[in-house]
């Protein structure tokens, strides 16, 4: 009886932020639901925000609609607000199964929503935080971005720690300080995890191998949190992304995603913005030619159906 018991208790929930993608499988008893729903509750962010132009009716999760997620890996800092180094754009579709993921370059230079002029698209989270990053990347892509999960990189490394590890495959020989990372596959801890997404300066590609290793290590902890075993660690998990993780996704959204949306991280797509260096009085952009955009525009508003 005390065994049909337990199994009654196992409950299921996907992805703290399905892209966040990050704990998904089955969790067991009150204690871990408690832990989840405290968690989500410390994570949920509500925005003041004006319903998109470019999404005229709302997403609706239960009818499996297309739906896109802002990831910004923030650098905070005591006494100020940081910057956005990390710009990832999801787009999910249940229909083709697939997530197709968008590195943004931080130094891209493009105009900054509520402000009027044009300038590095990470600049857009300094000036105005999350809604006006969100609003500078949709004017950017020509796509509604519909949530956001905002994630501290200092404290991302205690996420990484809490799954146990990652394990990556690399294809660049490099050191950084105290750490090698040869070329092959990689068992990563957090600490390592954080010091190899963010090198770019021994790296030929430069800031796009920089994109590459950070989408490696999200798509390395997505597959661990996936993982039945990391969830005997979940007290450690949850409490790393409560710490860590901000996002406009409630309870319930996070649970309509676990049902109409959980085989789409089997199919993650992902996808680079060329640009080309430049300086401008002096600093550093990246720019992005008409056709790229537009070539990028095109793909993400099929991904999301909205062509």
């Amino acid at each position: 009886m005390r065994a049909k018991k337990k199994k009654r208790k196992w409950f299921k929930v996907t992805g703290i932020v399905l892209l966040l993608l990050l704990v998904s499988g089955g969790i067991y008893g009150y204690t871990v639901y408690r832990s989840l729903t405290d968690a989500v509750e410390t994570m949920h962010l509500p925005l003041q925000r004006e319903i998109s132009e470019k999404r005229p009716e709302p997403v609706v999760l239960e009818q499996k609609d297309p739906f896109s997620v802002l990831i910004l890996g923030v650098d905070e800092r005591k006494g100020d607000r940081g910057r956005s180094d990390t710009i990832i754009v999801l787009t999910i579709n249940p229909n083709n199964n697939s997530v197709k993921m968008l590195s943004i370059p931080r130094d891209t230079r493009t105009e900054i929503i509520g402000k009027g002029f044009e300038d590095k698209i990470n600049h857009a989270y300094a000036f105005g935080e999350v809604p006006m990053a969100m609003d500078t990347v949709e004017n950017f892509l020509d796509i509604p971005i519909d949530y956001f999960v905002q994630i501290n990189m200092e404290g991302f490394e205690d996420i990484v720690d809490a799954v146990g590890g990652v394990t990556v495959q690399n294809d660049l020989d490099f050191s950084v300080g105290e750490f090698k990372f040869p070329i092959g596959e990689l068992k990563l801890n957090g600490e390592k995890a954080l010091s190899f997404s963010r090198m770019r300066y021994e790296d030929p590609r430069g800031d796009f191998g920089r994109q590459t290793r950070q989408r490696q290590i999200i798509q390395a902890v997505i597959k661990e949190g996936a993982s039945l075993t990391s969830l005997t660690n979940f007290s450690n998990i949850f409490s790393a992304l409560g710490s860590n993780v901000k996002t406009n996704l409630t309870f319930e959204q996070m649970i309509d995603i676990q049902k109409n949306y959980k085989s789409v991280g089997n199919n993650i797509q992902q996808m680079e913005i060329k640009s080309q260096g430049t300086k401008i009085d002096g600093v550093y952009y990246g720019l992005v030619s008409l056709e790229e955009k537009q070539r990028i525009q095109t793909e993400l508003r099929t991904q999301l159906e909205l062509n």
